[in-house]
Order: structure tokens, then C-alpha cells, then sequence
């Protein structure tokens, strides 16, 4: 059974910041495209970052370009996503998500292209 868990979200002040985690199991994820979106209330859930199964591609909404960075440990099935200089407008449930669909694939930006989520971790950030 396919498990995507994420973990390392909580209260920050703005310009703060936090490291979220997302421990995947129940099957290799090695060659698998693996993403990060968000949610805020009343929004719909928006692409935030993605990361080709190597790691050494990497796409990144334009909103975070130059303050978040997702990473990824094949080797541990873990993918991270460092949040620095964190604004109020950040706040929302970070969820993880990957595409176990196909294999080397680039990550795509659209929740459509993710078919196993996380539940989300709630990430708040305080003016």
C-alpha cells in the first residue's frame, strides 16, 4: 500500500523558516516524478515545486522561485521542501504528491498528473 506522509509544517513568523519532509513507502519511488502543491482556504490546490526522479531537475512555481527548494533522497524514499524568507500569503496545507503512472516522466504542474497524495501539513505563517 502506497503511503506518502509529510511532516515538518507549523507556526512561523514572516521572513522565517520551515523544512517540510514527505516520507513515501509501499514500493520504490526511484524514477518517479514527486511534487509539492498547497492549499489555502477558499483556494484551490496549486502547484508549488516538483523534482524528476534524479533530482537534478527541478520546477518551482513562480511565486517560491529563489526562496523554496524541493529535494529528494531516492535512497531513503524521502523528498523535503526547504521554505526560506516565508510570507503570510504562504499559509495554507502543504501536501506531497507523486506519480507512480510513469517511470522517468517529467514532473508535471497540474494535480491531474499526481495519482498517490499525502494528507497535508498545515504550514501558517504570521505577519
Amino acid at each position: 500500500q502506497v503511503q506518502l506522509v509529510e511532516s515538518g509544517g507549523g507556526l512561523v513568523q514572516a521572513g522565517g523558516s520551515l523544512r517540510l519532509s514527505c516520507a513515501a513507502s509501499g514500493r520504490t519511488f526511484s524514477g518517479y516524478p514527486m511534487g509539492w502543491f498547497r492549499q489555502a482556504p477558499g483556494k484551490e490546490r496549486e502547484f508549488v515545486a516538483a523534482s524528476r526522479w534524479s533530482g537534478d531537475a527541478t520546477y518551482a512555481a513562480d511565486s517560491v522561485k529563489g526562496r523554496f527548494t524541493i529535494s529528494r533522497d531516492n535512497a531513503e524514499n524521502t523528498v523535503y521542501l526547504q521554505m526560506n524568507s516565508l510570507k503570510p500569503e504562504d499559509t495554507a496545507v502543504y501536501y506531497c504528491a507523486a506519480n507512480l503512472r510513469v517511470r522517468w516522466a517529467v514532473p508535471g504542474q497540474d494535480t491531474n498528473d499526481y495519482d498517490y497524495w499525502g494528507q497535508g501539513t498545515q504550514v501558517t505563517v504570521s505577519s
